[in-house]
């Protein structure tokens, strides 16, 4: 598949989305987008809108275009993510993957689903790598009896199963848990940044739990871009996920 392998390296990721902006502004650390991709582009995959894509792709960082938007403006359907593009049109555009977003529980989950299906149809075609951005957090959420994963796993299989080749939901808070979920799926599984306000070792501890639990690495924005050091939180993020460092060498090694 394209580029799968500089995206994920042995089946493991660094991403770091910043389409933020997008649905919410001002955001900090997306003041300067040249910037902050230039000082992170060694992550393994950048997700960002098409405009974004096309400006910095040639800076050489990996770009990976996300396609699903909606602004706080939107009142009752601000969690509706609508398509504003195509695989076809980014990687045009200078993409090396597409991303998608559906909010599992929504009132327009159908849709939402149906946009991912059409996605991951055409990129088939193109041999264009897709991550599902799933979230299990919707109104209408309906979590199963005894399932400690709070729906997490559900997201990774709809991701899965729809033709997705790597997912992002969220962190369940423990290693027990989240095995569940990475267990329930033959893609690898990137985990979100952790609660607001975490620090930069609760942060790292989180995402060295998620690998033990057998995880993917990370698609983690402002536990990133809003840091004071991105460029070392990256760093980081690479040492714990491609390295098996331990949080502490992970620390020292970049110098936070």
């Amino acid at each position: 598949m394209r580029d799968i392998e500089s995206l994920l390296p042995n089946g493991k990721g660094v991403w770091i989305p910043i389409d933020h902006g997008v649905s919410d502004y001002p955001v900090k650390g997306l003041e300067n987008l040249e910037s902050l991709i230039q000082s992170i582009s060694h992550a393994d995959a950048i997700v960002a809108q098409k405009g974004v894509v096309s400006r910095y792709a040639s800076i050489g960082a990996n770009m990976v275009s996300h396609l699903s938007v909606s602004t706080r403006h939107a009142g009752s359907r601000s969690s509706d993510k609508i398509l504003v593009g195509s695989a076809e049109e980014s990687l045009s555009r200078g993409a090396k993957g597409v991303s998608v977003q559906v909010n599992m529980g929504s009132p327009d989950e159908p849709e939402m689903i149906e946009r991912l299906g059409e996605i991951t149809q055409e990129a088939h075609f193109l041999d264009c790598p897709v991550l599902g951005m799933i979230y299990p957090r919707g109104e209408n959420l309906e979590i199963m009896e005894g399932d400690d994963t709070q729906g997490a796993a559900h997201a990774a299989r709809l991701a899965f199963e729809l033709g997705c080749d790597v997912v992002k939901t969220k962190w369940t808070g423990s290693v027990e848990s989240f095995q569940k979920v990475t267990s329930a799926v033959p893609i690898p599984v990137l985990i979100a940044g952790g609660p607001a306000g975490s620090t930069t070792e609760e942060t790292l501890t989180i995402v060295h739990q998620a690998m033990q639990a057998g995880g993917g690495g990370v698609c983690m924005g402002r536990s990133v871009f809003s840091h004071e050091s991105p460029a070392k939180m990256v760093t980081a993020l690479r040492a714990i996920i491609h390295d098996g460092a331990d949080v502490n060498q992970a620390i020292e090694s970049a110098g936070l």
